[in-house]
């Protein structure tokens, strides 16, 4: 049973992990933070992680754009979570795609492992990250053959939506693909809490 939080800024929703899963305390969390290394702003790393450690959860951090195969795969595979990070959808796809963790990842989650994905992590559980671009910026991952994403969700994930500085961007990613997919637009006090078939958004108060 597929089991996935997903938001636009984990620190700030957190809490409501535990509606998910209530026993994260002591759990070892193969945190990726892959995606933020082309970006210049990198406070919600540290940010994820702290909230994280204060649940007390073991973070363990894995890079899969240096790690060895074998060393994602063992991690990936041994650790009881994973958090993909936020930052650039075409860079994180790439370098999963490089280095096979996208497959080991997918293949985490159909055996039921909880999946916490931030941003881009939730971005690329789609079918296709191309309706992202406006957001993100597709030239950091030129060695892509094609937008395909995880495939895992049969939504698309739209985060930050109505908050700065990507208000005027959301909203026309909204606008240009709301007919053709179906979006699922969160701010960055919302999260989406899959559960099997079962979809829902949740909001801190």
């Amino acid at each position: 049973m597929k089991k996935l939080f997903l938001s636009s800024s984990f620190s700030e929703v957190s809490d409501e992990l535990l509606l998910l899963e209530k026993d994260v305390y002591g759990k070892r969390v193969t945190f990726i933070p892959t995606a933020s290394n082309v970006e210049k702003i990198k406070s919600y790393v540290t940010a994820g992680r702290k909230a994280l450690e204060k649940m007390g959860a073991i973070v363990d951090v894995v890079d899969v754009s240096v790690e060895p195969q074998i060393i994602i795969e063992q991690k990936i595979k041994e650790n009881d979570f994973i958090y993909v990070t936020g930052g650039n959808s075409f860079y994180l796809m790439q370098e999963l795609k490089k280095s096979g963790a996208d497959a080991i990842i997918k293949e985490e989650i159909e055996n039921g492992k909880l999946y916490i994905g931030e941003s881009a992590g939730a971005i690329i559980l789609s079918n296709s990250i191309h309706y992202i671009e406006k957001m993100d910026t597709p030239d950091k991952g030129l060695d892509l053959n094609s937008y395909n994403g995880l495939g895992i969700v049969e939504f698309y994930s739209l985060p930050h939506y109505n908050e700065p500085p990507f208000k005027t961007i959301t909203k026309d990613i909204k606008e240009n693909f709301a007919n053709n997919l179906l979006l699922c637009c969160i701010n960055n006090k919302q999260a989406i809490l899959v559960k099997g078939t079962k979809r829902k958004i949740v909001t801190k108060i």
